[in-house]
């Protein structure tokens, strides 16, 4: 057998499994990074400090315009949680900016609220 034959062709996938990329961590629960969240670059890639593996490089040169935790997965193929895991190092780093859409919505008043300013400025 020769040394030049390797145990694995193309379609066998990737050599390193994705709990390795995020050496073993999940996404934390205060993280709202879900399928609809869209992240941004926020530096030049030339900007980029050393020491980031090649699957934050990726998602950093992908998201020069916002696109989707679910799209990024799509992209760079790997799985949601994966994405995740490293969108929030991005962010903690200060490369990205996310938002979610749900949040935003969250921190807009209620429709009783709105009422009660209304009629609040009537009386006046």
């Amino acid at each position: 057998m020769s040394s030049d034959v390797g145990w694995y062709d193309d379609a066998a996938g990737p050599l390193v499994r994705p709990y390795m990329i995020t050496r073993g961590r999940t996404p934390a629960d205060d993280e709202r990074l879900d399928l609809s969240t869209q992240v941004m670059t926020v530096r030049a890639e030339e900007d980029v400090p050393a020491g980031l593996g090649p699957e934050h490089l990726a998602i950093v040169r992908l998201c020069r315009k916002p696109v989707s935790v679910a799209e990024i997965a799509a992209y760079v193929n790997l799985p949601l949680g994966v994405v995740r895991v490293l969108c929030g190092d991005l962010n903690d780093r200060g490369l990205v900016l996310t938002r979610s859409p749900f949040l935003s919505r969250a921190k807009t008043p209620d429709l009783e609220t709105l009422q009660a300013v209304l009629d609040g400025l009537i009386k006046l």
